[in-house]
């Protein structure tokens, strides 16, 4: 429809309770499920539909699957490039949802930068997800002959005395040049966080995603003592840390940046949105792109940014008088497929590479279909 000049897109929203194929065990608990909404958005103009997803994480500290569905019903089935514009600056993940289905409109069939930028590369590493305690064990070989080689294990389910001694176990199962990144999703203290990395600084570690946290509804006191400590705990050992939990939104981007954070990032893009992810490109950061559990809509829009992310550095780098090549790219953490118990949720079959012309064949409509 246009009124007055002004385009006013038709909405749909369609919120979904997804059941998950096997239940996913972290330091937050158990999660046997994912909400969320999925957005369409159509241009009467063109005729061109697009299709964003949010996918919050309360645990996170981000808004609720109810406020997030409100978020989206506030456009009350049609909205204007303003009004959709206002929602993505202020509404988080379902801001996320409507950046997503705009771009899909505007893209008129153009490909990822990764096919189109000259000597760019077209695939890239997946990271594989272990689970927690001994079960990682009998994974890790078939996993290797499939042809990982960045394994994720998730750490901080239980007392560190029972699982540190555990770390030789994994780190001896690995295959050859393997690395391992362990997750412990904020649940050590200051002690527990040393033992840790104390130990992993020998060891075949790439890097320990958030191993302290305030967590959400942390007073400021709280908050700036947590910080500080990763911040210490970064500078005292060698092995890298990175941000996970304590980027919940694009405003906790804005603080890390102006405190200098000089470890790893990990980016849910369905938490913090585009606008954050350009700051984060312009500060050069070290960035994982990991899944937020999202179905394979999310999950879309999440990989195409990495492609063009990968692209961008590997231009950048290319460009240089010195004529080098970049350091290689840090593996993906998606890997988390099959994830739904509706395989129709799902993202790229779960292999050691992703291909970019695997994230371009993504059935979406096969996801929001599903919810009709």
């Amino acid at each position: 429809m246009v009124r007055d000049g002004v385009v006013i897109y038709s909405v749909q929203v369609r919120p979904y309770r997804l059941p998950l194929r096997a239940a996913v065990r972290t330091a937050h608990g158990v999660l046997t499920a994912r909400e969320g909404a999925l957005v369409r958005l159509e241009d009467p103009a063109t005729g061109r539909a697009g299709l964003g997803e949010a996918s919050p994480l309360p645990g996170f500290g981000t808004e609720t699957a109810d406020g997030v569905e409100s978020a989206l019903r506030t456009m009350d089935e049609k909205a204007t490039a303003e009004q959709l514009a206002d929602l993505i600056a202020r509404a988080g993940c379902a801001g996320f949802a409507v950046e997503s289905a705009l771009k899909e409109i505007r893209r008129e069939g153009e490909k990822i930068p990764a096919l189109t930028g000259g000597g760019t590369a077209e695939t890239l590493p997946v990271a594989a997800l272990l689970p927690a305690g001994r079960a990682a064990l009998g994974k890790i070989a078939a996993l290797g002959e499939a042809g990982f080689r960045t394994f994720k294990w998730k750490v901080g389910v239980a007392p560190a005395g029972e699982e540190l001694p555990l770390l030789d176990d994994v780190c001896a199962a690995l295959p050859p040049g393997a690395r391992l990144r362990l997750d412990a999703n904020g649940a050590w203290d200051r002690r527990a966080a040393e033992r840790w990395l104390e130990r992993c600084a020998e060891r075949p570690v790439e890097l320990v995603e958030q191993p302290c946290l305030a967590g959400p509804g942390a007073g400021a006191a709280d908050l700036a003592r947590t910080e500080d400590l990763l911040r210490g705990l970064a500078a005292d050992f060698p092995v890298r840390i990175a941000l996970d939990e304590s980027l919940a939104g694009p405003g906790d981007v804005d603080r890390w940046l102006a405190a200098d954070w000089r470890g790893v990032w990990v980016i849910k893009l369905g938490l913090l949105g585009g606008a954050a992810l350009e700051k984060l490109s312009r500060a050069r950061a070290d960035l994982v792109f990991s899944s937020a559990l999202e179905t394979a809509v999310g999950a879309r829009a999440a990989l195409r940014a990495a492609f063009a992310w990968n692209a961008a550095r590997t231009q950048r780098a290319g460009s240089k008088a010195s004529g080098g090549s970049p350091t290689p790219p840090r593996a993906l953490g998606f890997g988390v497929w099959p994830l739904f118990a509706d395989a129709r949720f799902d993202g790229p079959h779960l292999a050691p590479f992703l291909r970019a012309r695997d994230v371009d064949t993504i059935n979406v409509e096969a996801a929001w279909s599903a919810l009709s």
